[in-house]
């Protein structure tokens, strides 16, 4: 690697944040690798922010390359595709990565080996598309943001009425000190890359576009350089920032490079801006110029636990251990498992988890790399929390919220406004889990919302068919009253008519009723 680049003049500063040594080297030193075929394919139908998918297939079927498993009619959802050919085996709840450690529904694939693609239509020119078909083109591929949150693409692709976006932000910034996933895929596809810039600027009608790398990242930035070159792609402007955690947070990055702010409660396109992850744009490219669902993407598997750190690209549903064994398995004093970063990663109870969506990096450390939490003390308040928060929050307040359960305290002091990086409980010299408190309580608070929605719900249900019924009562009441100012109105012989016909019919009635008992 070269020597470090020359940060832009005129960046802006977030507050706090903290910078790591770099641990880029060891999974830097080869080239992206592709995984071979497992033997079989674990794939959780909730890979996205928003609602799950729901399966299409069954059973016993046969699947190919790219064949649509999981839908959902929900807006803010992505469909879930076959990343290799073979059968289903199973649709059943599986162990998932995730920090609960709990089970979640899977479609589970035995693996063929032919890798045999499914029928795909070739796509003509996007710029000749209506925007709303490119973007549901980039929906139905199942394309999500692969920087770590998981939001559905094709909805940052639709500001919607009432925002008009001037500038596309590439986020190339990886912040975490042993992630460089983006920063591979930079070298090697900067071309494809690009392209995916290029259509995204297509679907929001905008030309400016500004990638922000870092300034560790020199073979990155040299790749963009020539790829820019070689595309004659126009209006883009690599905006070198500096290396310090957090900023590849959306609106950590948005600040350094605009100095504007998302506003509370608010989105970047409030403010005239999307934010894409160079992988999402990568994904985006193969969606759209070669009719490709996302069917796999790329991890760096790293750490003093790993014998060859390095960087692979892998298809989804990969049990997270055939990662391990292509890069030479375990150390023998492998002590800890992550999925993602140090910072904001979380721990695994195995290594037989199917790999996903928002897997960026496998993290396998040793004693002394990832030690293990030490028992938290009681709070010096020495403020060094507030110091590096990034998001000018009160740490150690929303700590003592937390802890005491009151919830609508942490809300006004801006829990919801916490990226959980981790800055804090990084810094704390007490080693008090304070993130794991601030997600218990937005946890708590989200809990409360839908039993209240739930409530307010069948509040709504109750007061509606109160309203019915008496609705009804009064239908009937005057329905009665006509029928009796009927009567009333109308002269004696059409009385004794209507009593006649009454008659009449009571008797027919007993009659038919004798007659089907003697017989």
């Amino acid at each position: 690697m070269s020597k470090q680049l020359t940060i832009n003049r005129g960046l802006h500063r977030f507050n706090g944040g903290i910078h790591f040594a770099d641990e880029h080297a060891e999974s830097t030193r080869h080239v992206i690798a592709s995984l071979p075929i497992p033997d079989k394919l674990i794939l959780p139908l909730k890979q996205h922010i928003g609602e799950t998918c729901k399966p299409v297939v069954s059973v016993g079927d046969q699947v190919l390359k790219g064949q649509l498993l999981a839908e959902s009619e929900n807006y803010i959802s992505a469909p879930i595709h076959a990343p290799t050919s073979g059968i289903i085996i199973a649709i059943a709840d599986h162990e998932v990565p995730h920090p609960s450690g709990l089970t979640a529904p899977c479609i589970v694939i035995k693996t063929d080996g032919e890798d045999r693609w499914c029928e795909r239509e070739p796509i003509p020119d996007y710029r000749s598309m209506d925007r709303s078909h490119l973007r549901n083109l980039i929906r139905n591929a199942g394309i999500v943001g692969l920087g770590g949150a998981a939001f559905p693409s094709s909805v940052k692709l639709n500001p919607g009425p009432g925002r008009t976006i001037n500038t596309l932000i590439v986020n190339a910034a990886e912040c975490e000190p042993y992630i460089n996933c983006d920063d591979m895929l930079i070298r090697e596809r900067a071309v494809e890359i690009l392209h995916g810039v290029d259509i995204a600027r297509y679907c929001l009608k905008v030309k400016q576009c500004k990638i922000g790398i870092e300034d560790n990242m020199p073979d990155a930035h040299a790749a963009l350089q020539k790829a820019i070159k070689e595309t004659g792609i126009e209006d883009i402007k690599l905006v070198v920032v500096p290396t310090r955690y957090p900023t590849g947070g959306e609106k950590q990055l948005i600040k350094v490079i605009t100095g504007l702010e998302v506003p509370k409660d608010g989105l970047p396109a409030d403010i005239g801006i999307v934010c894409h992850n160079v992988g999402t744009l990568y994904a985006i490219a193969r969606a759209i110029l070669h009719n490709e669902p996302l069917l796999s993407r790329v991890v760096t598997v790293t750490g003093k636990g790993i014998k060859q750190p390095r960087n692979v690209e892998a298809f989804f549903g990969t049990p997270l251990s055939e990662l391990a064994k292509f890069c030479g398995g375990y150390t023998h004093d492998v002590s800890r498992l992550l999925m993602g970063g140090h910072m904001m990663g979380f721990a695994l109870h195995s290594d037989e988890l199917p790999l996903v969506k928002a897997a960026n990096c496998l993290l396998a450390g040793t004693p002394d790399e990832l030690p293990e939490p030490g028992k938290p003390k009681p709070c010096i308040r020495c403020g060094m929390c507030e110091q590096v928060c990034p998001a000018n929050l009160l740490p150690q307040q929303l700590y003592w919220y937390a802890k005491a359960k009151e919830f609508d305290k942490t809300e006004e002091f801006n829990l919801f406004d916490c990226i959980e990086c981790g800055c804090c409980a990084y810094v704390c010299p007490s080693e008090i889990p304070l993130v794991q408190y601030y997600r218990y309580a937005k946890a708590e608070i989200a809990t409360k919302v839908r039993k209240r929605e739930k409530s307010d719900i069948a509040r709504q249900r109750f007061e509606f068919r109160k309203v019915r019924l008496e609705r009804e009562q009064q239908e009937k009441a005057e329905q009665m009253q006509k029928r009796k100012e009927a009567l009333r109105g109308s002269d004696d012989n059409s009385k004794q008519a209507a009593i006649q016909a009454a008659l009449e019919r009571v008797k027919a009635k007993k009659e038919e009723r004798a007659k089907t008992q003697t017989e």
